[in-house]
């Protein structure tokens, strides 16, 4: 069976993988061994015309092992049933994981159409899994009695979620609706694959084209300014809707209407024209719906809640409002003080005319500029000074650092590794002189790569049929700046927090230890995965870590601590906008998805009530508008986005408990920690968190980090 959950920027795709089985047909790579270091897949020799053939083949020798566990005249047991269950479908995990990983980052037209194609024969394939009553009937025979089977406590999870997730998949629904839900499951991976691949489309179909004169005169700086000079061939500017050429523009650029027309073409992305998803979030939404009422829940959140930590909408509306208020309260203060530097530009006649600005009331296009330019003219801060202290390498040195003074582990580049893009480079991770994972890193942005940034896996770690460590291969992709002929890649603070995030969810991978694929790493509940990548940002910006990491590119010169108290003193700064914008799109999510009954929803008068409805001033909008909303509608995170702030509640706790010891690199708490990341889902995480804290997690220390007390 594939799993698959999309965790983003954190946005990560990850999968349930396993070696393959061997095959007749030799001319397709996946019917065959690699021969590659750590069984990885050869990529090169991997061609669009092998997909189809090994998803089906897949498919099909899964069947055979399933048909053979229902056949089996035996007695339930772990053994036969629960754990054969758990072993079965090698081949499919495998091309799926392969598939699924690169189209998300090596995209083009055939890969779309393969996928259009494969993914509804998939979800049915695993319909049939979950709806095959005989099948059920023995894993719930083996569930019923578990007390009694002697059973370790993985054996015992792995029995228990096994049961959840039929139960979850539909093996309980009537027979006279199975056909109904399977047409809904059918539907629904066909909507959101289209979701996410008109976000990806409309985001490549824009470009703002300057001369380079006129990219000069504007307020950019010196390296955006080459960087768009060099997307352009150097012959015009060329600026994108990709963040890491968006947001800086947005930043920096002094012309007002260059900023509107920016900020509208980015925020109408897939509202109308051939990328319209209006349509299709209106159908996943009912849908959504329809097949969780099926399940027996009033409503998709209902359904989703009730696997994870939070279990009830109540709760996620009462821990997302008790941070609402004071973010609300805190952005209007921003806001006010936008809009008088707003209007004295205005009424400059000179400044106007050069900063083409028509009128004075404050709008959305214009935060971001006045957010910047107030946080240099307050802490003599701007991105210039912070930049050069941040190189691409550096950074990513300082996480390694991180986590090799944390659990002991180093990380070693081979060239030799076999890579799905250029640009990907690979690492050996070794505990002592013992490879315990490979990690691939993917930091620039493409047209053939979606936006954001995640973690996935190729591999995920567990145990094989014949006792065998698999070791795991994972997968960090970004969209980070990219270098120039003159410069490395240079990132702001904002991007180095989720290099640092981003490699927690790889050490959640890289550390795993457990037996079952299906409980290992990043296979834990929603609302407490993005925990252990959170609390990695805890390091990043502390400043005896930057001080160790952040070197000046061009002289190797550490951080002046003078630079480290303006980012410390500037840390609060802003965070009124990055909370209500975010809060306003978990909230935004679970009013999709708390709907209990059919709903035509209509854009943007949806969107634009749940705004109004939580007092969300004009001047921010929800982090991501609908329409573009891919978290929700095409990745892992429909009525789970509050899990950002949900998960750092218990990241800024945990590293309280690191911060109280005075010892950023306590091992006996690291111990403790990579006990939590090491068995993934093979113990409940919330006991595993309260093991390690020695109490239950406070909201204080959360509040404190965003000035919201």
């Amino acid at each position: 069976m594939k799993k698959r959950l999309l965790i983003a920027g954190c946005a990560t795709l990850l999968m349930v993988t396993a070696c393959k089985n061997k095959g007749n047909d030799m001319d397709n790579p996946f019917f065959g061994e690699w021969n590659t270091p750590y069984n990885i897949p050869d990529f090169e020799k991997i061609k669009p015309e092998h997909y189809m053939p090994a998803f089906e083949e897949g498919m099909k020798r899964q069947k055979a092992e399933i048909d053979a566990i229902v056949n089996n005249t035996e007695a339930p047991t772990f053994a036969n049933t629960i754990e054969a269950l758990e072993q079965s479908g090698d081949l499919l995990n495998e091309v799926s994981a392969v598939f699924f990983n690169l189209v998300e980052c090596i995209s083009s037209d055939e890969m779309k159409k393969i996928a259009e194609e494969a993914t509804p024969l998939v979800s049915a394939h695993g319909d049939d899994i979950m709806l095959n009553a005989k099948l059920f009937e023995r894993v719930k025979a083996v569930y019923d009695q578990r007390e009694s089977l002697g059973l370790n406590d993985e054996q015992m999870r792995l029995t228990e979620e096994t049961y959840k997730n039929f139960v979850r998949g539909g093996a309980g629904v009537p027979a006279d609706k199975q056909e109904r839900f399977r047409e809904i499951n059918k539907q629904l991976a066909s909507l959101t694959l289209r979701f996410g691949d008109n976000v990806l489309d409309a985001t490549n179909a824009f470009k703002l084209t300057l001369t380079p004169e006129k990219a000069r005169s504007i307020g950019l700086t010196e390296g955006q300014i080459d960087a768009a000079l060099e997307a352009g061939n150097g012959k015009e500017a060329v600026f994108t809707l990709d963040i890491p050429s968006w947001e800086p523009f947005m930043q920096n650029c002094t012309d007002r209407e260059l900023r509107k027309q920016m900020w509208e073409a980015y925020t109408t992305r897939c509202t109308s024209g051939k990328y319209d998803n209006r349509a299709i979030i209106d159908s996943i939404v009912n849908l959504r719906l329809e097949r969780a009422q099926i399940l027996g829940f009033e409503s998709h959140a209902a359904y989703t809640l009730d696997d994870c930590l939070a279990k009830t909408s109540d709760a996620v509306y009462k821990c997302l409002m008790d941070l609402w208020k004071p973010a609300l309260k805190k952005a209007e203060q921003e806001r006010d003080e936008y809009q008088k530097m707003l209007a004295a530009d205005f009424n400059d006649k000179e400044v106007a005319s050069k900063f083409n600005i028509q009128n004075s009331k404050l709008e959305p296009w214009d935060w971001r500029f006045y957010c910047e330019r107030l946080r240099a003219e307050r802490y003599s801060l701007d991105e210039g000074l912070i930049r050069p202290f941040f190189p691409l390498e550096k950074v990513r040195e300082g996480a390694f650092n991180v986590a090799n003074k944390l659990y002991g582990i180093t990380f070693r580049e081979n060239d030799k590794l076999p890579k799905y893009h250029p640009e990907a480079i690979g690492y050996e991770v070794l505990d002592g002189d013992k490879v315990i994972a490979i990690l691939y890193m993917d930091f620039f942005p493409r047209e053939s790569k979606r936006s954001g940034a995640w973690m996935t896996n190729f591999r995920e770690q567990y145990v094989d049929r014949d006792g065998n460590n698999v070791i795991p291969i994972i997968s960090m992709v970004c969209n980070f700046t990219k270098p120039t002929k003159d410069k490395p890649s240079l990132l702001n603070f904002d991007q180095s927090e989720t290099l640092f995030h981003e490699f927690g969810h790889c050490l959640h991978g890289i550390l795993s230890q457990c037996h079952y694929r299906s409980l290992s790493g990043t296979n834990v509940p929603r609302d407490f995965v993005e925990m252990p990548s959170q609390v990695m940002e805890n390091w990043c910006r502390h400043p005896q870590v930057m001080k160790e990491y952040a070197k000046h590119y061009q002289t190797g010169e550490a951080i002046p601590d003078s630079l480290i108290a303006k980012i410390e003193a500037a840390a609060t700064y802003g965070q009124g906008f990055i909370n209500t914008e975010l809060l306003a799109a978990s909230l935004l999510d679970m009013d999709y998805h708390s709907i209990t009954k059919p709903t035509k929803i209509v854009l943007p008068n949806f969107e634009d009530q749940a705004m109004a409805k939580i007092g969300l001033i004009p001047e921010i909008i929800s982090r991501y508008k609908s329409c573009y909303f891919q978290h929700i509608f095409s990745g892992g995170y429909s009525a789970g986005y509050y899990s950002y702030t949900w998960t750092a509640i218990l990241d800024a706790d945990a590293f309280e408990a690191f911060r109280e010891s005075g010892d950023l690199y306590n091992p006996t708490l690291a111990k403790k920690f990579r006990f939590l990341l090491s068995h993934g889902n093979t113990i409940d995480p919330m006991k595993m968190y309260v093991d390690f804290r020695g109490k239950q997690p406070s909201v204080e220390p959360l509040k404190r980090n965003r000035g919201l007390i």
